[in-house]
């Protein structure tokens, strides 16, 4: 319940702005501002609280207290580690990102790339800090997690070891950015050890917002060329490199002057006429900005006399900037992998881009609701978060024949490195997508169901289920309305996620869900309705009183359910007994007269039909994904978060519902319904409560 109100607060406050880059929301409640003003005010160096300098903030296992590799730690501010100390000097540059006795070197190489765009660094290490004006011992960075920018404060005492950094540090050992901008990244994820091991688009898309693609080029698509014509027009951050099979291979230069295990940038890509054929070049920087490539169509390439001179001079007039120019097939030849960061519309400024169209959905997966596995689970897939997109307009293409709709979907796992400590790491994740059938469109009020699944092949998925923290894919298709389904690879596995769908034009999305209905006999019943030989029982069950109260009934009913050998139950609880009670005692009596009776015991045969009909394996007891057909069969359609909050108050640990918490959680919900209904009296589908009337029905 709590958490469910700290999600609509949070929704709210999106809804008003937080979360924006320029808004970016303070992490764990930590102002920057306020902080260092307090801390210049009373003369002090502050101390993060909610990141200690200790043994925790290093790690849990490799990096654990009881680890040979943490003894003779020493947290120590830059001031005590040289005379003058400085946060950036000279500009940002790739020199001052060393890496230290931590596998984060994913990570590093994708700050390595902020270095070489301003503008993008900027937003990601705030410019108003420094060891001497203002110093406090306090700093602050800003990373985009999952849909909003968080701002994390850190303070400056770093683990060192005799009196050396551990980690990250710059070249000249004065210079302090980097290593700061690591461990507001490690508190952000819970700890150092959680960064080791990861993929530089998983950085990328942490610095800039934006979802980050790769292709190996052994094996390119037929169109790479203008995916990277495209992402140049849209502002993307280009990288590229050539694998190494050795460490000692590590920054080996060629024969031809390529730098191995480096990260380049891509630049430019255009189509020039040689000679009457028409050649594909490709525009590739060296961060170095020397070490340029020797090969055909470098600057000073006899090729380029056989160009137009116009276009010569423009593509040619830097020289030896570590900028060049070489043949796409070498391109593909030489290089082993490039790397696409698609940005945001809001982080690019610039109106010269064409900016995608960007689509962010939030959902989870919660174990016996809505974690139903992949495809290979039939039973339970068709129970996963559905999501409806709808792709209304073409390509401006006019070199494809063929038409349709370009979009990128990325399906990011959230939180799983800070969970790492707890024995958690990430699950194997994919995603499905089905072509919505003419006789569904334009519906987003139904969770399709396991039959639609079974009837329907998926129109494209992910290429593969993997156990990364973000499985993305490029996909054309004809404009038309289509339905995600992200899923992980077993069922029963509980995850929070980002759904993320990048287009060229404009797309449209949105959660498929049930809509909320109850439908169930409400018609009011005169004791002259009740058979006399009902009238007769009821007399000798209730007794002088001639009322039921809640230990009667359960003795009454734990007599009969003891007869019924096809439901397995160890009885009725007198807590469902008060519950049932309570719910139906019109009077206020506290026992249940005549009528109320007569009532209760209708709906307890009509469920126990329904559980015996659900229960298709003749078990004697229903699993909790039986347990949501169950309740369209009571008339209940319920949403996805309905059936999260059901299973995790309803089912056992083994996700089994036995026929006791059945009856009662029928019960609540009927009687919630009526009580709905009567109040919203304007059939408006809103209420409101004050808090007497609040505390009331959450009692119950």
């Amino acid at each position: 319940m709590a958490g469910m109100a700290e999600a609509l607060a949070k929704e709210r406050a999106v809804a008003a702005g937080a979360g924006r880059h320029d808004r970016a929301v303070p992490y764990l409640g930590q102002r920057f501002g306020a902080l260092r003003q307090q801390c210049l005010q009373e003369g002090r160096l502050f101390q993060d609280p909610s990141f200690p300098a200790g043994p925790t903030a290093l790690g849990y296992r490799e990096l654990g207290p009881r680890s040979h590799k943490t003894q003779g730690v020493v947290w120590r501010r830059p001031t005590e580690l040289c005379s003058n100390p400085q946060f950036i000097a000279g500009g940002a540059t790739r020199t001052d990102i060393c890496q230290g006795a931590l596998g984060d070197c994913w990570l590093l190489a994708a700050i390595a790339s902020l270095t070489l765009n301003e503008e993008i660094l900027a937003r990601v290490v705030p410019k108003d800090q420094s060891f001497q004006d203002k110093y406090a011992g306090i700093f602050h960075f800003q990373f985009w997690q999952y849909g909003e920018w968080v701002d994390v404060v850190v303070d400056d005492r770093l683990p060192t070891k005799n009196g050396e950094l551990l980690f990250v540090h710059s070249a000249e050992g004065s210079e302090f950015w980097s290593a700061l901008l690591e461990k507001a990244y490690a508190k952000l994820n819970g700890s150092y050890e959680s960064l080791s091991g990861g993929t530089t688009t998983e950085g990328f898309e942490d610095f800039t917002g934006g979802i980050a693609e790769w292709y190996e080029l052994q094996k390119p698509p037929p169109n790479l060329f203008k995916i990277i014509q495209k992402a140049l027009q849209k502002g993307s951050l280009l990288g590229c490199s050539i694998d190494i099979t050795s460490a000692a291979e590590t920054e080996a230069v060629t024969s031809q002057k390529l730098v191995k295990g480096h990260a380049y940038s891509v630049t430019g890509a255009e189509q020039v006429n040689f000679r009457g054929t028409v050649q594909k070049l490709i525009r590739i920087r060296n961060p170095w900005g020397e070490v340029e490539w020797t090969g055909k169509w470098n600057d000073n390439c006899p090729n380029w006399s056989g160009v137009d001179p116009e276009v010569r001079e423009r593509l040619t007039r830097r020289h030896e900037d570590g900028e060049f120019w070489m043949a796409f097939n070498d391109f593909l030849r030489h290089y082993s992998r490039l790397e696409i960061c698609n940005l945001t519309p809001d982080t690019l400024a610039s109106d010269r881009y064409k900016k995608w169209s960007l689509q962010k959905l939030d959902g989870n997966w919660r174990r016996g609701a809505t974690a139903g596995g992949c495809r290979n689970y039939p039973n339970t897939f068709w129970t996963n978060p559905q999501y409806l997109i709808k792709l209304e307009e073409e390509d401006e293409d006019p070199d494809d024949p063929e038409g349709g709709c370009t979009f990128l979907i990325g399906l990011i796992q959230k939180h799983r490195r800070r969970q790492r400590k707890m024995g958690e790491d990430m699950h194997t994740i994919g995603f499905a997508i089905y072509e919505v059938p003419p006789e569904f469109s334009g519906q987003t009020n139904i969770h399709l169901s396991k039959n639609f699944f079974l009837t329907n092949k998926a129109r494209e998925k992910s290429n593969t289920f993997i156990n990364l923290r973000e499985v993305l894919n490029r996909f054309k298709l004809p404009a038309g309305e289509y339905i995600i389904v992200p899923s992980t690879f077993e069922p029963d596995k509980n995850g929070d996620f980002c759904l993320r769908v990048f287009s060229e034009k404009n797309a449209n999305s949105t959660v498929i869900d049930d809509e909320i209905e109850g439908n169930f006999d409400e018609t009011e019943i005169s004791e002259d309705d009740i058979e006399p030989s009902f009238k007769k029982l009821f007399g000798q069950l209730a007794g002088n009183d001639a009322e039921i109260s809640a230990f009667e009934l359960r003795s009454i009913l734990n007599r009969i359910l003891a007869k019924r050998q096809d439901i397995k139950s160890d009885g009725f609880s007198i807590e469902t007994c008060k519950i049932m009670v309570d719910l139906l005692d019109n009077d206020g009596s506290g026992k249940l007269g005549l009528k109320e009776f007569h009532t209760l015991w209708t709906k307890i045969q009509k469920y126990q039909k329904i559980y015996r009909e659900i229960d298709v394996d003749r078990s004697g007891t229903m699993n909790s994904y039986e347990m949501r057909r169950a309740l369209e069969t009571a008339g209940f359609k319920l949403n996805c978060q309905l059936h999260q909050v059901i299973v995790a108050r309803f089912a056992d640990e083994d996700l089994v519902i036995d026929f006791d918490n059945f009856v009662r959680c029928l019960i609540r919900l009927e009687t919630l319904f009526k009580m709905f209904r009567k109040l919203d009296t304007e059939k408006s589908g809103t209420i409101e409560l004050n808090l007497v009337n609040w505390l009331c029905f959450t009692v119950i």
